[in-house]
């Protein structure tokens, strides 16, 4: 996929406003052009997802950055619904929370994360590994066509 024509399109879940914005920070050193899309829990990303509930207008994102520890439904859960539903499954999610926990890892995985990344507590780490994940996944990788 050629982000050079468009630009990607990001749905971060993230219900902490100080990693929402660390990764809006880390974001902004890119040369990817890129809409940044944030929900505050997995309730709100579904309905994102499946354009529902006052997100009719939305674009399917090229990559899903979802926290696991959420209220009201959680990472796993969105992770599941989202690897079982045909219209969602090809979109690539990184799992990117604070857990290190092997159960954690091995549950994101088992649930067919593309990956899981623990975020580091230090702010230039926080924002390397932000500009590492959008350099392999929209220079390196080669994305299906999103579908609208």
């Amino acid at each position: 996929m050629n982000y050079d024509l468009r630009p990607a399109e990001i749905l971060l879940v993230e219900d902490n406003i100080g990693d929402v914005r660390l990764i809006e920070e880390a974001l902004k050193d890119t040369k990817l052009l890129y809409n940044l899309h944030n929900v505050s829990d997995g309730v709100y990303a579904m309905d994102f997802l499946r354009k529902q509930n006052g997100f009719e207008n939305v674009p399917t994102p090229d990559l899903i950055i979802l926290d696991l520890n959420m209220p009201r439904k959680n990472g796993f859960e969105v992770l599941q619904e989202v690897k079982q539903d045909e219209k969602l499954k090809r979109i690539p999610v990184v799992v990117m929370t604070v857990s290190n926990d092997e159960q954690d890892i091995l549950k994101s995985y088992n649930l067919h994360a593309n990956c899981y990344v623990t975020k580091p507590l230090d702010f230039n780490q926080f924002c390397e590994i932000v500009r590492k994940i959008e350099n392999f996944w929209f220079s390196i990788v080669t994305l299906p066509k999103r579908e609208e």
